[in-house]
């Protein structure tokens, strides 16, 4: 039997709520729920997430979903009655649960958190998994949002970007899903190994085609640690990548798009709510193997990290101590931390927020954002602080004025 709260947890959740720290928020902020789910068919050459794989598809699901609950049930003193907004469950490939195994996931979810009852409860799917009867029953069990990696309809660059599936089988991906859901996302990619601007163009229309509420359109990166950052593939010039960038800015706006978030794109009243959570430095309790979580406390803030490795991350569980890692950012770190998320919106966030969900007071950062500004970067006025167009996309830039604050 596995205890629901580890040894010394009872002393550490004390601390954590009564005891004097730097901070002193005035409220807690809403509350999300990561679940991870680390396996995949195929680990592509471009993935930097904690992603094991598993092609024949042997995956130890119920004793996943054992740990999952174990996991849970250990950090229920952290969030006690704080209601869940939305959940968020990723991956790796979340899509080759079983439906049975996604049904007892969220009930055990309902079962140990006050879920509300609109809650905005998002599955990641690949193409390559989909199957008409599981994806309805998926629905049945309470997913209400999927967001579907297809990544892009050409088959040839689906290749190279090492995805199980092809074009068509991303077409008719989507198809199933419309058949059971009505607020769906498609990640896409641009600036892929040997994409041109008309291929680019080809893979947004496609996905404008299809009507679907919400856009995910990411800059191909060559991230550390990955396949492709140790063997390079030839990538479009900084031009055409800023072309494609550009034309995806016009064409999303004049389908109807919402341009909300560096690299999301919604239909009005569709924007994504979990994320929205992250960007505006709510909190996020993180479960599974590799997940990370923020939890605010009144004089305090916690970052967490589980085991990343699968087999490490539930035996960890079945001993009482998934977390591996936790720290508590001070207010040396703070307005970095804030301001990586929150100037990723790109109709900023009101003036108050960084209070409200850092409990330091916006003179902080007075000096640096007065820097932003002088340099075209940033503009506000006593509501609003908001990235400029220039400031969008000189990002990192703006982003890093906020490094190492002095104050």
């Amino acid at each position: 039997m596995i205890p629901i709260v580890p040894a010394g947890a009872t002393s550490g959740v004390r601390a954590a709520f009564s005891e004097p720290g730097q901070l002193n928020l005035p409220a807690l902020p809403p509350l999300s729920l990561y679940v991870h789910f680390p396996w995949c068919v195929r680990k592509c050459p471009y993935c930097d997430f904690n992603s094991h794989e598993q092609p024949g598809g042997d995956i130890p699901e119920q004793r996943y979903l054992d740990a999952l609950r174990a996991d849970l049930e250990q950090a229920l003193p952290m969030v006690w009655g704080r209601p869940v907004h939305t959940v968020f469950i990723g991956g790796g490939t979340p899509s080759l649960l079983s439906a049975a195994g996604m049904d007892r996931l969220l009930s055990d979810v309902r079962a140990l958190l006050p879920l509300e009852a609109d809650a905005e409860i998002t599955m990641e799917a690949n193409p390559g998994t989909f199957e008409a009867e599981r994806f309805r029953e998926y629905r049945t069990s309470g997913i209400n949002r999927l967001s579907i990696g297809v990544q892009s309809f050409n088959s040839q660059h689906l290749a190279a970007l090492g995805r199980i599936h092809g074009g068509d089988e991303a077409r008719r991906a989507i198809d199933i899903a419309q058949c059971h859901f009505d607020n769906i996302n498609l990640d896409l990619m641009y600036a892929l190994p040997g994409q041109s601007l008309a291929e680019c163009q080809a893979d947004v229309e496609t996905a404008l085609g299809f009507g679907t509420t919400h856009l995910s359109l990411y800059h191909l990166t060559l991230e550390p640690n990955t396949y492709f950052a140790k063997f390079p593939p030839a990538l479009p010039d900084d031009d055409t990548a800023a072309d494609m960038q550009d034309w995806i800015a016009e064409r999303t706006r004049a389908a109807g798009f919402e341009h909300y978030e560096v690299s999301a794109y919604a239909r009005p009243g569709r924007r994504s709510k979990h994320n929205l959570n992250y960007w505006r430095f709510g909190d996020y309790l993180g479960i599974g193997a590799g997940a990370h979580g923020k939890l605010s406390f009144p004089h305090r803030i916690l970052r967490e990290a589980r085991y990343k490795h699968p087999q490490t991350y539930m035996e960890q569980c079945e001993a009482g101590q998934p977390v591996q890692d936790s720290r508590e950012p001070g207010p040396d770190t703070l307005p970095f931390e804030f301001m990586l998320n929150a100037l990723r919106l790109t109709e900023g966030f009101p003036s108050t927020l960084f209070y409200d969900h850092t409990g330091l007071p916006l003179h902080t950062i007075e000096a640096q954002l007065d820097a932003a500004e002088r340099k075209g970067l940033l503009e506000r006025d006593h509501l609003t602080i908001r990235p400029t167009p220039l400031g969008q996309r000189f990002l990192n830039d703006l982003q890093e004025m906020f490094l190492g604050n002095d104050s």
